[in-house]
């Protein structure tokens, strides 16, 4: 993991139902790196898994950093090692905050939150209204219970700015059609959450006619494919002319690294963008969820991790 920092567990908090947060304080006493509303960190659980989760606090902090993970059903290592061993004391090893969710200069916001996608959220909003910029947040969740940070929300100076919407009671369920029914030019969306949650979201807007340039999301999970049905495609590093077969069943970056050639990971589900690499030439088949539709279609660059080539070769630019 690159530009690693050790922190400590300062403060363990059961938020919701399934729902931690972990304080995270600098393990030798000097002050955290500056970060962004919408950035993440990669949290190093157990040996070999490596996470990623967002920063849920106020960036203008510079002693702490929080972080909250909910307990998945068919968790990999990731939220069960954190949920299950990770104790205030522990230290962490983590890396810098970077972020692929930046809040951009635009007169109106509107932050939309599923479920544990209120992390990044909240971090929007308390910035948002740090700079007096105009913002509205909709925060969706299955029950209040299973909602995070409400009387956090509640207690906030910009607790007008915030919409709850639990699905058990009728009166504030979500209506994306009504929420996003006035696309404008000068208002930008900010969704995160499940995929089905900012799926639907996102449809709804561009049905609407809200134009891509101004939907922005983040995903938490990638969608698994089955690698054994995928046929084989070439791959040439191009500074070397070295090239590699990719048989059905393996990754790019698993062969190039059994060949000498390590590109950077961290999730290897294609969510994270670490290994984002150029292509020169080829078209990629992008299996992530991290790039966007008009950064697919120009097919310059792809997730190695977990995408293919629909041509049988791709020149890398390595």
């Amino acid at each position: 993991m690159t530009n690693e920092l050790k922190v400590r567990v300062a403060r363990r908090i059961e938020e919701a139902d399934g729902v931690c947060s972990f304080e995270l304080l600098p393990h030798d006493g000097s002050a955290l790196p500056p970060f962004s509303a919408g950035a993440h960190i990669d949290v190093h659980v157990a040996p070999g898994v490596i996470r990623q989760y967002s920063l849920s606090n106020d960036p203008a902090e510079r002693h702490r950093w929080r972080i909250a993970v909910l307990r998945e059903s068919a968790s990999r290592g990731g939220s069960a090692g954190m949920h299950d061993g990770v104790q205030p004391g522990d230290v962490l090893h983590v890396s810098a905050p970077r972020n692929h969710f930046p809040l951009v200069d635009a007169p109106h916001s509107l932050l939309l939150a599923g479920g544990i996608g209120v992390t990044p959220i909240l971090a929007m909003a308390r910035a948002l209204h740090a700079q007096e910029r105009s913002f509205e947040m909709h925060y969706c969740g299955r029950s209040a219970g299973r909602m995070a940070f409400l009387e956090e929300l509640a207690a906030a100076e910009f607790a007008g700015n915030v919409v709850l919407h639990a699905d058990d009671v009728p009166a504030q369920k979500f209506d994306a059609e009504r929420v996003l029914a006035e696309p404008a030019a000068d208002t930008h969306l900010y969704v995160c959450g499940p995929n089905g949650f900012m799926n639907h979201v996102l449809d709804t807007a561009r049905r609407l006619g809200w134009p891509d340039t101004n939907l922005h999301r983040e995903y938490f999970a990638g969608v698994a494919t089955a690698l054994a049905s995928d046929g084989s495609f070439e791959v040439r590093v191009a500074s070397t002319g070295l090239s590699c077969q990719i048989p059905s069943g393996k990754t790019v970056i698993e062969v190039l690294a059994a060949h000498g050639v390590e590109i950077p990971t961290s999730c290897e589900a294609g969510v994270c963008g670490t290994c984002l690499t150029r292509v020169l030439e080829g078209k990629p088949d992008h299996r992530d969820s991290f790039l966007t539709d008009a950064e697919r279609a120009a097919n310059d660059q792809f997730t190695p991790c977990c995408s293919r080539a629909l041509s049988p070769l791709l020149v890398l630019d390595l």
